[in-house]
Order: structure tokens, then sequence, then C-alpha cells
């Protein structure tokens, strides 16, 4: 694949690359800018390569998240998926407005991963399951785990009776 065609395809993509970057920084602007300018300098000198032009926006994805990684490790930001923690809940003072990103960040990192993935990107389970480089069955657990949880942090949020469906 050219040089040209390439930045096509980051032009193409650059909004949903930018917000997935954003959402693997912990919502923090500045360091999602970074990263996806070191994703792009990796895909035009050819440090990345896609394989499959059919795979485009997982490929894309997976460089961003790694990356991402990568920065989070560097700035000692990063913590380890087996190092699950709960955060202490925040009753929400306007029933109205419900702050979803600190609801998505209650979630664990997977779940959360999945979850934007699927619903705010439109990647299918299976797409999500290769960028985050696990099986199906792992990533339809994280997704079915991931509902039920934000369920249950949406209803908790209100002040409702949860009934566990």
């Amino acid at each position: 694949m050219n040089h040209s065609e390439l930045e096509n395809i980051l032009k193409d993509h650059h909004r949903e690359a930018y917000l997935w970057a954003r959402q693997c920084c912990g919502f923090e602007d500045e360091l999602a800018k970074d990263v996806l300018q070191i994703c792009y300098l990796k895909i035009l000198e050819g440090k990345a390569r896609l394989q499959q032009i059919e795979k485009v926006k997982p490929w894309l994805f997976s460089v961003i998240r790694f990356t991402s990684i990568d920065e989070l490790r560097k700035k000692g930001n990063w913590v380890a998926l087996q190092e699950n923690y709960d955060l202490e809940d925040e009753p929400t003072e306007n029933k109205e407005e419900l702050d979803y990103q600190k609801l998505l960040m209650q979630l664990s990192p997977m779940q959360r991963e999945v979850m934007l993935m699927v619903f705010y990107h439109q990647l299918t389970i299976a797409e999500s399951a290769e960028v985050l480089q696990i099986s199906l069955g792992s990533a339809r657990t994280h997704y079915d785990r991931g509902k039920k949880r934000l369920k249950e942090l949406i209803v908790k949020s209100q002040n409702l009776e949860y009934d566990g469906k």
C-alpha cells in the first residue's frame, strides 16, 4: 500500500481514531493527540502495516490501543488489568444529567473497552476481540458483564430499584 493511500485511510478514520485514542488515554485530550500523532508516524513510516484492507478499522484501533498503553506506561499512569479496584460510587446531584464518562470508568478496563468499541465505534464483538487480542468468547463475556454492570450503575445513580435482569 502506498503512502497516499495510507494518508487517505487515516483522513477517513481520523475522527473515530481521535475519539478512540482519547478513550484509551483516560479521556486526556493532550495525551490522546500525542498518541494519535505517534500512531500516524508509525503507520506512515511502515512500522505498523495493514495486512488486510477490509480490516482497516480494527487494525487502526489496535495500533492506537497499544501505542496508548506504551505512552501511559512511560508516564506511570498505567494500571494492569489484574489490578482491578473498586471506585467509590459518587451520587449524582441531578438525575437528568448522568455523567456517562464517570459511569464507564467504573467498569473494568476490558469491559469498558469492549463496550466503547461496540456501542460507540460500531465495531462488532469479533472485531473488538481482534483489537484487544482476546478470544471471541472472552470478548462476549466482557460485553455481557459490562452491559449488566452499566445498567446497575445507571439505575443506582438514578436511585431506582434494580431487579437484576
